[in-house]
Order: C-alpha cells, then sequence, then structure tokens
C-alpha cells in the first residue's frame, strides 16, 4: 500500500511515546509519577457533569448546527467580554469538536500549498502538522530564554520572507507555560497585518496564567486575529473534546462549510452541557483549580532548582516547566529514559516541541497532585546527584 507522503512529516508524539513506557512499568508493579502529559487531574465542574446528564436524559443527542447550538456561541461571547472585555459578535465564535478541529478548520481555509508560515521553536507539534498537512512550509524559528521562549517582532521581522503568509503563537505556551508580552504581541501581529499576512493565536491556556493580572486576549489588540480555545485545560474537560475559534466575519460561512464535510458538527450533549461552565459556580471552581495550580507551580519551579535543575524562564501560564538539563551531560531523550526508569517519574523529552534547543531541555507538566509533585522532586534529587 503507498501511503501518502505527508505522513512522513509526522513524527511520534514522544509524550505519548513516554505513556506507553511508563504503562509497561505499571504493569510490573512499579509506581510511576506521571508528569508528560499536559492534562488536568481534576475533571469538568460538577455542574457541568450534571448538565451532561441532564443532556442525554432530555434528547439532546441528535445533530447540531455545524458552527455549534446558539446559545453556546453566546455564551462564549459573553465569556469573552466579561473576562478579557473583549465585544466579540457571537455570530464570529465557531464551536468545534475540540481545539484541534478549530486548528483542522482554519488550515484548511487559510493555507495553500507552498505557504510559508512563522512557528516559534519549541512550539506544540501537532499545530504545525496542521499546517503542513495543508501543504504549508513551515518555518520553526528559533527562540531562546531571552525571548522567553516565545516569537517577537525582531524574530517575526528577521525569519519574514516574500513567502510568508501567515503566523501561529501560542500564548500561554506547551511546552514552556510562558506567554507573550502584551505589548510585544500587539506588534508582532501589527507587523503580520501590515504585510496582509493571518494571524492565529492559541489561546488555549489564556484561562491559566498567574501573577497580579489576568492576561488579555489579542482580540483587545488585533480584532481581525483568528483566535484557538478549548474546554479541555482551564474547564477541565480534555477527552469532552470540545474547542472554538473566533473568526472574522467572512472566515465564518468557510467554517461553516468545512465544518458540514469535516465533522458535521460537534458533540450535541458536550455543547448542551458546557453551557454550565459559565455559571458563576462552574467559574468560582475553575477559579479555586488555577489558584491551586498556581501553587503547584511555586512548589515545582522552586522544587527543581532545589535539587540543581535549571529552569531558565519561569512560566506564568498553563502548567508546564521547560526545564535545561544540559548540565546532566544527557540529552533530552536520554534524561527522560533514565529518568523513567531509575527515579520513576515520567517526562517529556524536548524533541516533541521543534529542533532548536530540543536536545537539552525537557518539559514537565504540573498538573499532577500536589502530593505526586512532592513525592517527584524527592524522587528525582539523588537521581540529578548522580548525574551532577
Amino acid at each position: 500500500m503507498k501511503l501518502a507522503d505527508r505522513t512522513d512529516a509526522v513524527a511520534p508524539f514522544f509524550a505519548m511515546e513516554f505513556g506507553k513506557h511508563a504503562a509497561a512499568l505499571e504493569a510490573q508493579g512499579h509506581h510511576i509519577i506521571k508528569l508528560n502529559i499536559g492534562e488536568p487531574d481534576f475533571d469538568a465542574p460538577p455542574l457541568v457533569v450534571k448538565a451532561m446528564h441532564e443532556a442525554i436524559e432530555g434528547g439532546h443527542t441528535s445533530y447540531t448546527a455545524a458552527l455549534g447550538i446558539p446559545p453556546l456561541r453566546a455564551a462564549i461571547a459573553d465569556f469573552y467580554r466579561s473576562n478579557y472585555g473583549v465585544s466579540v459578535d457571537a455570530s464570529r465564535v465557531v464551536v468545534t469538536a475540540g481545539a484541534s478541529a478549530a486548528l483542522l478548520l482554519a488550515s484548511a481555509a487559510l493555507v495553500n500549498p507552498g505557504d510559508e508560515v512563522l512557528v516559534g521553536d519549541p512550539s506544540y507539534p501537532c499545530n504545525r502538522h496542521f499546517m503542513s498537512s495543508f501543504g504549508a512550509q513551515v518555518k520553526l524559528v528559533p527562540t531562546t530564554a531571552e525571548s522567553r521562549f516565545q516569537l517577537n517582532e525582531e524574530l517575526v521581522r528577521s525569519h519574514w520572507s516574500a513567502q510568508t503568509r501567515g503566523l501561529m503563537i501560542a500564548t500561554p505556551s506547551n511546552p514552556t507555560g510562558t506567554s507573550v508580552p502584551e505589548a510585544e504581541l500587539a506588534a508582532l501581529c501589527a507587523f503580520a497585518k501590515e504585510r496582509g499576512a493571518w494571524r492565529i493565536v492559541d489561546e488555549i491556556y489564556l484561562g491559566l496564567t498567574y501573577g497580579d493580572h489576568r492576561a488579555l486576549s489579542i482580540l483587545k489588540q488585533d480584532p481581525e486575529a483568528i483566535v484557538i480555545n478549548s474546554f479541555s485545560k482551564y474547564f477541565g474537560m480534555t477527552g469532552w473534546r470540545l474547542g472554538w475559534a473566533i473568526v472574522p466575519e467572512e472566515m465564518v460561512p468557510v467554517m461553516e462549510r468545512l465544518a458540514q464535510n469535516y465533522y458535521i458538527c460537534p458533540s450535541a450533549p458536550t455543547q448542551y452541557a458546557a453551557l454550565a461552565c459559565f455559571e458563576p459556580e462552574s467559574l468560582a471552581v475553575c477559579e479555586e483549580r488555577r489558584a491551586d495550580l498556581a501553587r503547584r507551580r511555586e512548589l515545582i519551579v522552586t522544587g527543581l532548582k532545589r535539587i540543581g535543575l535549571n529552569v531558565p524562564v519561569e512560566p506564568d501560564g498553563a502548567f508546564y516547566v521547560y526545564i535545561d538539563v544540559s548540565q546532566t551531560g544527557l540529552n533530552s531523550m536520554d534524561f527522560c529514559e533514565r529518568a523513567l526508569h531509575e527515579a520513576h517519574v515520567a517526562l517529556t523529552p524536548g524533541n516533541d516541541f521543534g529542533q532548536c534547543s530540543a536536545a537539552d531541555h525537557v518539559r514537565l507538566s504540573y498538573a499532577a497532585s500536589t502530593s505526586e509533585l512532592e513525592l517527584a522532586i524527592t524522587r528525582l534529587a539523588p537521581f540529578i546527584q548522580k548525574l551532577l
């Protein structure tokens, strides 16, 4: 059988590969601390779980409109108004079968074969794989700790070419947990807009930012940007597979046609249940969890430094820490293999997320419980001491 050439460009997802290795060790009776997967250890808010039962029992199981049920589109628009001070018409909200489906639709709508797309390195690999599947030439732009492992205007300017048609940014980012400062984000989006290029901003972790103020959506500064978001992280609904995009008005009918053909509609009962996400009771639960994740961030960053691991940039969002392991003398793949087998802690090598510093960095997800995080530091300490 001759498979499509594009399949060769999609590398294995090492976070999942190490998950398989961890499962094999668990089958042998070992307790593995899984800090390799970006999945919160909490479920959807109780009101949402209750609403899911009611949706199924109430018969909300038929096809919906491809763009999502109107009440949910309106609720998302209201959420952006109340949380981020952005006025968004509900007609521009596209409810999707997870954020992945939103990226699928956006890639199909925007990319022609040969179009160059700028993406920061490191970054979440699936984002660029969507683009390349539609023929984009994805240019990975090397970033450093000095730029918070994020694109900035200077980097975008220096890597821009006559073939550049768009850029993709995630803020806060997976794998680094870092955000693009608001003024910098506005400047680099303005630079792209002036050149007629589209801007996709992944805001999946926007609800999980820490510090004195809540980060703002790019739509506050660039109303024509394309925003991708999800119910998975802030609302704890990873397996429910529901997300959304906010797109310019002229893109809405295109997204609708594509959604109709690619997957018909998002899950109907999940959409009805998701309405309960925006109830005050559910939002209060989510805010309590955000505060808990902030405490976990402090625990893990302090603990890593104490045992001698270098965190070049402290995360200010999501639930990831990007660790420089070069001082251990191991590359990231070997470090993760040995940490798993010798300390029984599962991490993800930087190879998942790019090229420029992949061999020197590993990602840790602190979405696990506090007790698991404390035990992970205890287990890693003697392992690191052997290497330093």
